[in-house]
């Protein structure tokens, strides 16, 4: 059953294909996704190594960075020595928008890419927060829709606070109704359903529904829920009298860095899940950091949702994301 919804995302991407760079052209998982979403046509992929960087290109990347930075302390120079990573030189394509999406991790760290989407892309100012978001397919399942549901955060923030949590809900409620074209219902897991018991962690989690709601009120946001309360319609209905989630989750958001990791890797291993990201949220520009577990079948399906990622910011106000100077042109390509 999950595999129809996988195969509608690529049908989707397929109907306007992105331009997609990889910077990543060592992996021989790479390389064969490349192949496989060529012929498939779902993505224009673009293979880039730190050979492709060009000397004039490099030096107006690392200025425009300073730019966007040096109110936070980044020097001329420090932007210089980054743009000697292929990851910076890729993000600030992808910010000046040279390209519509990128895709890696496969052989570098999270702390890695981060550091380009974090340092190079535009933060969603109504966020304020990038974090990361699993889109898992677990087959032969009856939860989530058919089979698919978002989990979050499982790679960026350790400890979130209330109000991180709440821009974490929102973020993944966002994704996951911009990809599957269905109506969020966000779950805010923890150990108790709705004052079962109690504590300074519940009462973290309580008070992030609150600020999540206020933050999106059109949302369906309930918690604080425990997972079979989120996903079990009959142990909903023994726990809680009404909701507009508990039973019935797609989107699943975990308390702790901790929890969330273990979740989905859990998830993917035990259950046989296709586990599609992490997909960065919260920047204006699409992004997939890939796990460095993922099988070629993953990174193709990370294409295909950050394509139709970029296919719906595409069908937004592009010009009041990026206003760049036309001093600045790149090159390459």
């Amino acid at each position: 059953m999950y595999m129809d919804v996988i195969n509608r995302i690529r049908d989707k991407a397929r109907l306007d294909p992105k331009r997609i760079i990889f910077p990543e052209t060592k992996d021989p998982r790479v390389l064969e996704a490349v192949e496989i979403i060529r012929s498939e046509g779902i993505a224009e992929p673009l293979l880039f190594a730190r050979e492709d960087m060009e000397e004039f290109q490099k030096e107006q990347f690392a200025y425009l960075l300073y730019e966007y930075r040096k109110g936070k302390g980044l020097t001329l120079a420090k932007a210089r020595e980054f743009m000697e990573d292929q990851h910076f030189y890729a993000a600030m394509m992808l910010r000046c928008g040279f390209i519509d999406g990128m895709v890696t991790g496969a052989a570098h760290s999270t702390a890695d890419v981060m550091r380009a989407v974090i340092y190079c892309l535009e933060i969603n100012d109504r966020i304020g927060l990038v974090t990361s978001a699993f889109l898992m397919a677990v087959p032969d399942c009856v939860y989530g829709e058919e089979g698919v549901m978002c989990f979050g955060d499982c790679g960026v923030i350790p400890d979130p606070t209330s109000a991180q949590l709440a821009k974490i809900a929102v973020s993944g409620a966002q994704f996951f109704q911009d990809v599957m074209d269905k109506p969020a219902r966000v779950a805010m897991l923890s150990f108790s359903t709705k004052g079962s018991a109690s504590g300074e962690l519940v009462e973290k989690v309580r008070r992030s529904v609150e600020l999540a709601k206020d933050l999106k009120k059109d949302f369906f946001i309930d918690g604080e829920l425990q997972l079979d309360s989120a996903l079990v319609p009959e142990v909903a209905a023994l726990k809680l009298k009404s909701s507009d989630v508990a039973g019935k989750a797609n989107v699943l958001i975990f308390p702790t860095l901790d929890a969330g990791n273990i979740g989905y890797k859990l998830t993917e291993r035990l259950a046989h899940a296709r586990a599609i990201g992490p997909i960065i949220l919260g920047t204006l520009q699409p992004c997939s950091d890939l796990s460095r577990g993922c099988s070629v079948e993953d990174i193709v399906d990370a294409t295909a949702v950050t394509v139709v990622r970029a296919q719906k910011r595409s069908l937004g106000n592009q010009n009041s994301f990026v206003n760049l100077d036309k001093h600045y042109v790149y090159s390459g390509l």
